[in-house]
C-alpha cells in the first residue's frame, strides 16, 4: 500500500501533534531571527506565517480514489543539497504523497532524515544547523586515499536518526553509490542508514573510499547522480526527480578539493541529462551561483527548492490524473 501521511499509524503522532507543531514551528522562527541562525528576515518571517498551514492534517483521499506510488528521486550536488528540503517542504505543504525515496550522494542524506522522519519542519532543523565541519573531517592521515575520512558524516547520521537500518524507515529508501573497482552501480536498500550515506556521499579524490558489504564503494554521482530507474525498481508508478547539478559553471578551482568537486559535477551532469529521461517531473531549481562547499547559502538555496516546486505542482497534480485515469481499477486507498 502506499505511503499515506495521513495515517496516524504509519505516522505515529503526526495528526494528534499537529497543532503544536504549527506553534513550535513559529516559535522555532521568531528565536532563530532573534539569535541570527536563520540569515535574512523575509525567510524568518515565512517560517512564522506558513508553518501551521504546512502542517495541517492532509485531506483525505475518498475510499474510490487510486493514487499511484510516488517515488522522489534526490540527486547529488554537495551544499546545493539544501535544495531538496525546500522542494520536501512544497511537496509535503501541497499534499503530494511520498512513497519511496532515492538518493544519490548529499540526495541520500537529506532523503535518509526525511524517510526518517516524514516531517519537513523536522527536516529544516536539522538542515539549518548542519554546517561544513559536520561533514568534512580532513585529516592529512588520510591523504593518499581521500583527505576526507567521512567518520564525521557517518556519526552526523546516526546521532540524527530515530532508526539504525534502512528496512526499518517509515518511507522505503535507498541510497545509490558506485563499485570503485568494476564501476557497478550498487543500491543500498539494507542495513546501516548511517554507512549507506556516507558511502554514498564519498566524492572520490575527496573522501576516503568505504568498505561495506565487501565492497569498496564512493559516490553514487559517479554512475548515476539521478537515479531515477532505481526508483522505477523499487516500485514508482510516478517519479519526481530533483536535479541540483545542471549549473555546472563554477571559475572557483583554486585548489585540489576544488578541481575534483568540479570535475565530478561536470561528469555526473552529463551522466544525468540521459538519466533523467526517464522521470514523470523534473524539478531543477536555480542553484547555479552557489558553490558546491558553500554552506552559508542555505536560505537561498532553500527558497530556490520552494520555488522550484511550487511550479510544477500543477504538473505533478496532472500527472496523478492521467495516471488515475488509466488505471481505474487501482488499489483503492483506504479511508
Amino acid at each position: 500500500m502506499p505511503h499515506q501521511k495521513s495515517d496516524p499509524k504509519t505516522h505515529p503522532g503526526l495528526l494528534p501533534f499537529t497543532p503544536m507543531k504549527c506553534f513550535i514551528g513559529s516559535v522555532f522562527a521568531v528565536v532563530y531571527l532573534i539569535r541570527g541562525l536563520i540569515p535574512g528576515l523575509t525567510l524568518g518571517l515565512t517560517l512564522v506565517l506558513t508553518g501551521c498551514a504546512i502542517f495541517q492534517p492532509p485531506a483525505l483521499k475518498g475510499p474510490s480514489a487510486p493514487m499511484p506510488k510516488v517515488g522522489l528521486v534526490l540527486g547529488g550536488g554537495a551544499a546545493r543539497g539544501f535544495a531538496h528540503v525546500g522542494v520536501i517542504r512544497v511537496l509535503e505543504q501541497e499534499k503530494i504523497p511520498i512513497d519511496l525515496i532515492v538518493g544519490s550522494s548529499v540526495g541520500s542524506l537529506i532523503g535518509a532524515l526525511y524517510a526518517d522522519k516524514s516531517s519537513s519542519f523536522d527536516l529544516e532543523v536539522i538542515a539549518f544547523k548542519l554546517e561544513k565541519e559536520d561533514i568534512f573531517d580532513f585529516s592529512v592521515f588520510a591523504s593518499t586515499t581521500g583527505p576526507v575520512k567521512g567518520d564525521r558524516l557517518e556519526q552526523f547520521v546516526k546521532e540524527r536518526l530515530a532508526r539504525e537500518k534502512i528496512e526499518d524507515l517509515p518511507i522505503p529508501f535507498a541510497a545509490v553509490a558506485t563499485n570503485l573497482n568494476t564501476g557497478e552501480q550498487v543500491v543500498l536498500d539494507r542495513g546501516s542508514i548511517a554507512k549507506a550515506v556516507r558511502a554514498s556521499s564519498s566524492i572520490p579524490g575527496v573522501f576516503t573510499p568505504v568498505q561495506y558489504q565487501n565492497l569498496t564503494l564512493v559516490d553514487g554521482g559517479v554512475v548515476n547522480n539521478v537515479p531515477v530507474d532505481v526508483a522505477r525498481a523499487m516500485g514508482a508508478d510516478l517519479v519526481i526527480a530533483v536535479n541540483i547539478g545542471k549549473d555546472v559553471v563554477n571559475y572557483n578551482t583554486a585548489n585540489i578539493i576544488d578541481i575534483t568537486l568540479q570535475a565530478a559535477n561536470i561528469m555526473a551532469n552529463e551522466i544525468s541529462a540521459f538519466k533523467m529521461r526517464g522521470a514523470d517531473v523534473l524539478i531543477e531549481p536555480s542553484v547555479g551561483a552557489v558553490k558546491t562547499m558553500d554552506f552559508s547559502m542555505k536560505e537561498s538555496l532553500m527558497r530556490a527548492g520552494m520555488e522550484a516546486g511550487k511550479n510544477v505542482i500543477p504538473e505533478i497534480q496532472k500527472k496523478i490524473s492521467e495516471w488515475q485515469a488509466r488505471h481505474p481499477n487501482a488499489a483503492k486507498i483506504a479511508p
